[in-house]
């Protein structure tokens, strides 16, 4: 997944285009880059799963 694809992934949960997607740990460092810069951050969260891919999903508060 390319860097510039994070921030549609982000935008996408966000508008409910999608339910979730998946990080992997090779890509969790350029992921996370674009999450911290990301404004809407604290809208989503992310769990780890064995194997250390990470679920995002919108935080249901």
């Amino acid at each position: 997944m390319a860097e510039e694809n994070f921030e549609q992934e982000l935008d996408d949960l966000r508008d409910g285009k999608i339910d979730q997607f998946v990080i992997t740990p090779e890509n969790f460092q350029a992921f996370q880059r674009v999450y911290h810069a990301y404004p809407y951050r604290t809208q989503i969260e992310g769990k780890a799963n064995i194997g250390g891919k990470i679920v995002y999903h919108l935080r249901q508060d």
